[in-house]
């Protein structure tokens, strides 16, 4: 009781001692599918859902520390799945001149491409958002970095592992099985495991890389069949993990490689991504600049999901276009078409943004599965789906 009340007393002199901030939104969304679910139990049509996303931020007046708070949260009235919390941001950080150190839940980003992020490791993809793999899960890490003359050198140990997120029965955009149950894990210690990754990032003149090496969970799982064969049952492999990521800028030209070798389940293989996006400036005597874009991506891994994980394109292609006004709303248009040269299965995406005035900011987001000609594909050949969100920023 005593210390209730001398925190109570203490409380201004608290708060004024420290900058606080806070930031976020709060968002509508509506996703309406196209055509009717191939599987059982799945809902048809539209599927409106409500986001909130916080953001706290801690800075004392005196001193080098801040502490960040960013929860996430969904409630989808179709995929009780997709209802979810998430904490994606909670940490303390220090930063020293010669070093810094991160203690808590992060988000860390790693690579270039702009069709397949090959070399982000770090953290669990948030699949029930959506399937183009950009929303992650928060990630409990020590992060000690330094940066130096001779380039910037990180240490990453992550000491509780995140389970991937699946839709529902009920979901879209889910396989015909569906991932249900506890997972099993290479690991003897499951989700305990101590995993750790290395990067070192520099820049020469125009070009820009980074090197890292990953030895843990891996975060994509392959899927084994349950005793009834009912479920799909995730399996996380122990990996090693040795990859790069390259860009060099010249002019209007951005040229960007990722590449990457990973020893799994016994086995190993290569992947890559790369290619380029070259941007034209002020098109036709406006202030808009467009971006054209054109990679390649390959990759070597087995094609049984219960051997490797599964994945969409593995030797495919992919065009883009990237509109930027440059106008006081932050104007924006994404389109790219990936089209894989062995099935042939292909995808058509459209991202565009617009900020209404000082707070307020629609989206629009759309993913056309036009042929659906490998194992994969097919379980989202009639997934098509065009995503409105309207959020408030405050």
């Amino acid at each position: 009781m005593y210390r209730l009340l001398w925190f109570l007393v203490m409380l201004p002199a608290l708060v004024e001692a420290y900058d606080t901030r806070l930031s976020g939104f709060v968002a509508a969304e509506l996703r309406g599918f196209v055509n009717d679910s191939q599987f059982d139990d799945q809902f048809d049509g539209l599927q409106p859902s409500v986001i909130i996303q916080p953001e706290w931020t801690v800075l004392p007046e005196e001193g080098d520390d801040q502490i960040s708070f960013i929860p996430f949260a969904r409630l989808d009235s179709r995929d009780s799945r997709r209802t979810h919390f998430d904490i994606r941001e909670a940490y303390w950080l220090h930063v020293d001149a010669e070093y810094e150190l991160l203690v808590g839940v992060n988000r860390v980003f790693w690579g270039v491409a702009e069709s397949r992020h090959l070399v982000d490791i770090i953290n669990q993809t948030d699949f029930v958002e959506d399937v183009d793999r950009e929303d992650k899960l928060g990630q409990p890490m020590i992060n000690l970095a330094t940066q130096q003359d001779w380039g910037s050198l990180e240490l990453f140990v992550m000491p509780w592992f995140r389970e991937r997120t699946f839709p529902g029965k009920d979901g879209r955009l889910r396989f015909p099985l569906v991932t249900d149950g506890d997972p099993d894990y290479d690991a003897s210690n499951d989700q305990h495991h101590v995993d750790v990754a290395l990067r070192y990032s520099h820049y020469a003149g125009e070009w820009d890389f980074g090197v890292h090496y990953f030895n843990g969970s891996g975060r994509e799982p392959r899927f084994l069949v349950n005793d009834n064969g009912t479920r799909l049952v995730p399996f996380y492999d122990l990996i090693e993990q040795v990859g790069t990521d390259i860009q060099f800028t010249h002019e209007g030209w951005l040229w960007k490689f990722e590449g990457l070798w990973r020893s799994q389940n016994s086995d190993h293989f290569w992947a890559t991504v790369g290619g380029f996006e070259y941007t034209l400036y002020q098109i036709v005597d406006s202030n808009a600049d467009l971006g054209l874009l054109l990679e390649y991506s390959w990759d070597g891994r087995d094609d049984d999901p219960a051997e490797a994980p599964p994945i969409l394109f593995d030797d495919d292609f992919f065009m883009g276009t990237r509109l930027t006004l440059n106008d006081v709303q932050n104007s924006e248009l994404l389109a790219g078409f990936v089209i894989d040269r062995d099935t042939h299965a292909s995808q058509l995406s459209v991202e565009a943004e617009r900020r209404l005035d000082n707070h307020w900011k629609l989206e629009l987001e759309s993913r056309w599965f036009l042929n659906s000609g490998s194992d994969v594909a097919v379980a989202f050949k009639k997934d098509s789906n065009v995503t409105l969100r309207l959020a408030r920023y405050f």
